[in-house]
């Protein structure tokens, strides 16, 4: 008995001590959610129909290709509406073809746009190095996205935002720009814009440049980018390195097209047009345009993580102060402590030393429920808190159940270890099933909520697996350590 006696209380010293490595210092291994150290809450909505479209004009491109490959000629081939495309053929009496994506086709391409578009934000958003953010799909086409301890909603609703498509177009010296914009550009060409900041006024202009349509190489091919710093200017600016199959096209590209511009595009605008003086196989390109560290910063992140398959953009925004949270921790803390000091008054008075056996376990209960939080980097949410104060009133409503027993047990004649053993082994039954009850309900919670209760779950089924650690086990340890060996004993302090 004794030898068993001595491995447990060396089970509740280990469980101990893991407990407080875990949760030193509480400052850095409690995790926060939004509402207690602030941050801001997006709701953004995909624009799937860009994706489908961009997925018609693929296919179109490849078609055109093919069919010219064979020796059919082809005029144009264009997208009409989202899901339809047009192909044009040279010989008239040919006519034309229209192809159609499948309605299950365009559902797996909406689909699959969405969830594209959350894993890219959440690469974007895991470089920039925010702390147990919060990125889920809500509905068919919206990504709810909640960043604690961020407060710079601009720079994270540009950074998340941006679509990052990177293309490098030729520019097309058939013609000048100022031409195409009176005369229209020519077939296979556009007109995009650069932005240019005159560094003595900061007036802004915007120049036009006649470019080719179709891009020679896209961030498809980047395999990273990182921030640099010019020596003459010292100004930064985006170094990109390309993948094999990048490097390879950026050889062929500029070896081919020595002394004409490369227009650097980025979401359709142009950051520089820099003339190719010879071929660069290295297989790396720089993007400039009087960028800041901060936005360089930014364009190195959303290029590494890769572009969003489709627009999106913010339908619902909240921003949550750090004062506002500072005070739900403060009204939090008095809420659990008034309750638990309640609770340790009633317990004392009501059953004496067994009482304050109980509350001991419930301080253990605390520790043991916090260190765990901390060990599985769960996030602590004002509903959270609420769930540590229901747990409390779970954990002491079981010592009431085993206690409650062990009265009953007394009052038939049984003696003080009779009582106590019999108490803790018929109590043990309704205690389970309590407890599996509530485990069940927040699983449920889990599962199907989102945010708050999910905090609220999480702490509510913590709450209770480790309550019934210290309810059942614990508090028998304690019962067996100050009553063993006392079989006459005819009281007991309950």
């Amino acid at each position: 008995m004794r030898r068993q006696l001595g491995i447990r209380i060396g089970l509740v010293v280990v469980v101990v001590a893991l407990a407080v490595w875990y949760l030193y210092p509480p400052a850095k291994t409690i995790n926060l959610g939004l509402d207690l150290q602030g941050g801001i809450h997006l709701v953004l909505g995909v624009d799937v129909d860009k994706a489908l479209e961009a997925q018609v004009e693929r296919a179109g491109d490849t078609a055109k290709s093919e069919l010219e490959k064979r020796g059919v000629g082809v005029t144009r081939a264009e997208r009409r509406g989202t899901t339809e495309l047009a192909i044009q053929l040279a010989d008239q009496a040919a006519g034309r073809l229209v192809l159609a994506l499948k309605p299950r086709e365009a559902a797996h391409i909406r689909d699959l746009a969405v969830r594209q578009g959350l894993e890219t934000i959440r690469n974007r958003i895991d470089q920039f190095g925010v702390s147990e953010p919060s990125i889920q799909q809500q509905g068919e086409n919206r990504i709810l996205v909640q960043l604690p301890g961020v407060q710079d909603p601009a720079r994270a609703k540009a950074l998340i935002g941006k679509t990052a498509l990177l293309e490098f177009k030729l520019v097309d010296e058939r013609t000048d720009a100022e031409s195409a914009l009176r005369s229209g550009p020519p077939p296979g060409s556009e007109i995009l814009y650069q932005r240019r900041v005159d560094k003595q006024t900061r007036e802004e202009r915007k120049v036009p440049f006649l470019v080719q349509k179709k891009a020679a190489i896209t961030g498809r091919d980047v395999a990273t980018a990182r921030v640099s710093i010019d020596q003459n200017t010292s100004e930064p600016y985006v170094s990109v390195d390309f993948n094999a199959s990048g490097a390879r096209a950026f050889s062929e590209l500029t070896d081919a097209n020595v002394g004409k511009r490369l227009a650097i595009v980025l979401d359709g605008n142009i950051h520089s047009a820099p003339q190719i003086r010879e071929r660069i196989p290295s297989g790396r390109a720089q993007i400039t345009g009087g960028f800041s560290t901060e936005e360089a910063t930014d364009l190195a992140i959303v290029l590494r993580a890769g572009a969003l398959p489709a627009p999106v953009q913010v339908l619902e925004e909240r921003t949550v102060g750090p004062s506002l949270g500072a005070d739900s921790i403060r009204q939090g803390m008095i809420a659990i402590f008034a309750s638990t000091a309640l609770v340790f008054l009633f317990m004392l008075i009501y059953y004496r030393l067994s009482g304050f056996i109980a509350d001991v376990a419930l301080g253990l209960n605390l520790l043991l429920l916090m260190a765990t939080m901390a060990g599985f980097h769960a996030t602590l949410t004002l509903p959270g808190i609420a769930g540590i104060a229901l747990t409390i009133g779970m954990a002491v409503d079981t010592n009431i159940l085993i206690f409650e027993r062990i009265r009953e047990e007394l009052h038939a004649g049984k003696t003080v270890r009779g009582a106590i053993d019999a108490g803790f082994s018929r109590a043990f039954k309704t205690v389970i099933d309590t407890h599996v009850t509530v485990l069940v309900s927040g699983l449920i919670l889990f599962q199907f909520g989102t945010g708050p209760v999910k905090g609220f779950a999480v702490t509510l089924m913590i709450g209770i697996a480790v309550s019934l650690f210290t309810a059942v086990f614990f508090t028998r340890l304690l019962f067996d350590l100050i009553y063993m060996g006392q079989r006459k004993r005819e009281t007991l302090s309950i």
